[in-house]
């Protein structure tokens, strides 16, 4: 006969398979739900969609929705913060190969730029929702782009002061002129996502890579990498 230990580890099991597989139906529905929406975002627009159309399109019903976000502004600042984060996660992979410890200015933020837009440009419609849809939403939504500025700016900073250090820019607070450069990018990266992706993403990576170096005030001798020696592609760095 089975012991009751192993009647108790047989039950324990089963729940545990239970457990696992209503995680995996949890997770396909939330990923269900986020294409969806960026599908229907990028269509219709972030204003034009609602709820329900999200719901039907997606076959999930209303109350499981509301199982997995607060509300459609809950969803739109998901489907944002996978974008913004892939661009972090990228440049920071990017930055941290060998040698980018003791390499020049002009090559970490060659290596940066390239790595930030081929991660937020991998997916044209998560792009267009990130960088287009996300815009005048309302507070909350501003708030949290707010809280993804800040991070850029303390990080683009950092760079500024280590390109001081290094003596390849000139001294100063480089804090406010960081601020204007991440509003730039930003609307680089919109134009980017309202054309279609029509321009080509290593000539928005060599525009963000001037700007950048522009910005820290850098010497202007020689070019970033340029397009001949090897394209931007939609999977770098992500």
């Amino acid at each position: 006969m089975e012991s009751t230990d192993d009647a108790a580890h047989g039950t324990d099991g089963s729940h545990e398979a239970e457990t696992g597989a209503g995680h995996t139906r949890k997770a396909l529905r939330r990923e269900r739900l986020l294409t969806t929406a960026t599908d229907l975002f990028t269509t219709r627009g972030y204003v034009g969609t609602s709820i329900e159309r999200i719901c039907a399109t997606a076959h999930v019903s209303i109350r499981a929705f509301y199982e997995e976000f607060e509300g459609r502004e809950a969803l739109l600042i998901a489907l944002h913060n996978e974008v913004a984060r892939a661009g972090m996660e990228a440049t920071l992979a990017a930055l941290g190969d060998p040698g980018m410890d003791t390499a020049d200015t002009r090559t970490r933020v060659t290596a940066l730029g390239r790595a930030y837009v081929g991660a937020v440009t991998a997916d044209p419609a998560s792009a267009k929702v990130a960088f287009v849809e996300v815009i005048g939403v309302n507070r909350a939504v501003e708030d949290h782009r707010v809280v993804w500025r800040s991070l850029w700016t303390d990080f683009l900073t950092g760079e500024a002061d280590r390109a001081v250090g290094r003596g390849e820019a000139v001294p100063r607070d480089y804090t406010l002129a960081m601020v204007a450069l991440i509003g730039a990018i930003n609307e680089l990266m919109a134009h980017w996502a309202r054309s279609g992706g029509t321009v080509p993403r290593e000539v928005v990576a060599d525009e963000m890579i001037h700007h950048v170096l522009a910005t820290i005030g850098h010497p202007a001798g020689g070019r970033p990498t340029g397009p001949g020696d090897g394209p931007v592609r939609a999977d770098e760095g992500a």
